[in-house]
């Protein structure tokens, strides 16, 4: 059976919050359900060749017109990036360019159902970067139903030389004299509020789509 939502995360850290958050979007609608990892593919970025012009059919070598297919069956798409250099990270940057090959014509995502999950550390630039989300959804006439903000953990926490390091985020973050421990990386099931407005979010998806 083909899923009837479609989980997109471009974060590359194992089991990150933005994986579990689109997870628990996914597993409150109650429909059928994929999860897709994009980190443990391979999508590339659009190469701006107009082959998909008269098909819609992406022409790259790689795993993005096999992703696409089933995004065309999908009633709802929940996308989750995080902010490396205060922008879309590059695995979710690349995957939304692919979308245009199934945009322009046919438009075979109008009217999806869309949510978006952005991971940061500074909400200014979780904002930024979901106003960029935002702006994609949109101009491909997707239905944005929401949008989540969630906290992630600076990745000096967890590297091993954070205590060392000049570029280190810690004593930034965490005050002069902090030490770097993982016991300061905070998850995403204890961000109660925004835990919450997802399940809504996603029992938004699955009465919209045909579950009571």
């Amino acid at each position: 059976m083909q899923p009837q939502v479609m989980g997109i995360s471009g974060s590359p850290v194992k089991n990150s919050n933005t994986d579990r958050m689109v997870k628990h979007i996914l597993a409150s609608t109650g429909l059928e359900s994929e999860f897709v990892k994009l980190s443990d593919i391979n999508v590339r970025p659009c190469r701006a060749c107009k082959q998909c012009v008269s098909d819609n059919l992406c022409k790259q070598k790689d795993d993005f017109p096999a992703l696409a297919q089933k995004i065309k069956a999908a009633g709802a798409i929940v996308v989750g990036s995080y902010c490396p250099y205060s922008s879309v990270d590059g695995f979710t940057k690349a995957f939304l360019e692919r979308l245009w090959c199934l945009r322009h014509v046919n438009n075979f995502v109008r009217g999806k159902l869309a949510v978006t999950v952005v991971t940061g550390l500074a909400p200014m630039i979780t904002g930024k970067v979901s106003e960029m989300l935002a702006m994609e959804m949109t101009m491909d006439r997707m239905n944005l139903l929401g949008q989540l903000a969630i906290k992630g953990n600076v990745p000096c926490l967890s590297c091993g030389k954070g205590d060392e390091c000049e570029m280190s985020a810690v004593p930034l973050l965490f005050g002069e004299n902090a030490t770097a421990t993982t016991d300061k990386c905070i998850a995403v099931e204890d961000q109660k509020e925004v835990w919450e407005k997802a399940r809504a979010l996603g029992l938004e998806i699955g009465s919209r789509l045909g579950i009571s």
